[in-house]
């Protein structure tokens, strides 16, 4: 027995320090030194928009020109000029929905940091947990991730979303916003059933209610906490309303979890009631609610389309052309992969899940903005970033291929102007096990 438990306890012990061990050793990128000049590139610009042969101008981490072929071009002084012949720039990607920076290894606890203790947390913000060393943001710029919407998770109300650069010494270095919104879980209202569910259909019913009642009293509490305040300054400082206060005077939106169409209808009914200015976060039955959310002009952010049909009936090609059905609704929407805590580590797979959108039938451009100007815009970062436009943050990729194309291979980009390392612990392993086959003669130096 004592030498089972030595055993066990040595490898604990191997798994944490493998998980300490995980850590980003690139160097973060200084401040832009002189002004930068890109041309003769194919550049997408996010709006829908493609300029062959355009230019691309910024200093001090802003876009000054975007210009096409034949229009001048004012190139300041000691600019450094980048030839992007055959090449192709767009914005940096913008994952709305994640955990990247909140876990590093799901199996290891003591590295996942993505939820509060407690079900009504609404002063957790997602910022001051990310880690600015982790080794999975690395991989997520390498695919063109350069922006993301980190989202605490767990119970009803697990706090508020920030937006993040993927770049930076420490998260406050990283914030772009720390409070972009709250988050809400809206409970499932319809039972499930499943051989691993052990409730009743009317336990759940009772669940469901209990957990609706717990955020609506909150927000109840919240805004007598409001009147209170405003007739007595001296009254005791709440954090958790103060907290809320921004989203339930509509400045910020409420970002409502809800799948299924009675979740959706009831959660969305509920926001409306009580004031809020919700964006409806999953919506795998958006469609069906597609008058609802129209008519309120509801956005949703989409999380993911690879992923299997909410329903055994539905037809297989239903996450995929689900956006392209939106679009035809005049439902206002956006793509995210939904990365949890399983998911943080396949961020840089971003684009393929849009990509997976033009292969039934939407257009590349249409697909690139909802992963760049459109994810920018519900994360209230629109008018700074998503786009490459005169006045915006140049936060950019210089890649190889279309964004959205399978083989698409960032050659460099840039965050505020900044020029970042594309290099990760992914790159360093192929080049390592490059290294060998060549000197085992398996390939030669053209590969």
């Amino acid at each position: 027995m004592n030498h089972t438990a030595s055993s066990i306890a040595a490898g604990a012990c191997l798994v944490l320090a493998g998980a300490a061990g995980a850590q980003d050793l690139v160097h973060k990128a200084p401040p832009q030194s002189r002004p930068v000049v890109i041309e003769h590139a194919t550049i997408h610009t996010g709006t829908g928009d493609v300029i062959e042969n355009g230019t691309i101008v910024f200093d001090d981490g802003v876009i000054t020109q975007v210009v096409g072929a034949g229009q001048r071009v004012r190139t300041p002084r000691n600019a450094e000029v980048i030839d992007a012949t055959g090449k192709h720039v767009f914005p940096g990607f913008v994952s709305a929905v994640t955990s990247l920076g909140l876990v590093e290894v799901n199996a290891v606890r003591a590295t996942v940091d993505s939820s509060e203790v407690g079900a009504v947390t609404p002063e957790v913000r997602g910022a001051v947990a990310v880690n600015p060393d982790s080794t999975l943001i690395p991989v997520a710029r390498t695919g063109g991730v350069l922006t993301a919407g980190v989202f605490p998770s767990g119970g009803a109300i697990p706090g508020r979303a920030s937006v993040m650069r993927l770049d930076g010494w420490t998260w406050e270095d990283m914030t772009i916003d720390d409070a972009a919104g709250l988050i809400i879980n809206w409970p499932r209202v319809r039972p499930f059933n499943s051989p691993f569910v052990r409730q009743s259909a009317e336990e759940q019913r009772k669940r469901s209610r209990e957990q609706i009642e717990r955020i609506t009293t909150m927000v109840d509490a919240a805004r007598a906490y409001y009147a209170a305040k405003d007739a007595d300054p001296t009254i005791e400082t709440d954090l958790r309303f103060e907290a809320m206060r921004d989203a339930i005077r509509g400045d910020d939106p409420v970002f409502l979890f809800a799948q299924e169409y009675e979740q959706i209808v009831s959660g969305i009914s509920w926001a409306l009631d009580k004031g809020l200015r919700p964006i409806l976060v999953g919506g795998a039955d958006a469609l069906l609610a597609a008058d609802l959310l129209k008519s309120n002009d509801i956005p949703v952010i989409l999380t993911g389309t690879h992923r299997l049909p909410g329903r055994r009936d539905a037809p297989v090609e239903e996450t995929y052309t689900l956006p392209i059905e939106l679009d035809a609704a005049g439902v206002q929407w956006c793509l995210s992969t939904g990365g949890g805590s399983f998911g943080a580590a396949n961020e840089r797979n971003l684009p393929l899940h849009a990509a997976a959108c033009v292969a039934y039938g939407m257009t590349p451009e249409r697909a690139l903005r909802a992963i760049t100007l459109d994810a920018a815009r519900m994360l209230g970062v629109g008018d700074r970033l998503g786009s490459i436009e005169r006045g915006k943050a140049a936060t950019l990729v210089i890649a190889d291929a279309a964004p959205l194309d399978y083989t698409m291979r960032a050659e460099a980009a840039f965050i505020d102007g900044r020029r970042i390392d594309l290099t990760n612990k992914q790159t360093e392993l192929r080049d390592k096990y490059r290294d060998k086959y060549r000197q085992l003669g398996l390939i030669d130096d053209d590969h």
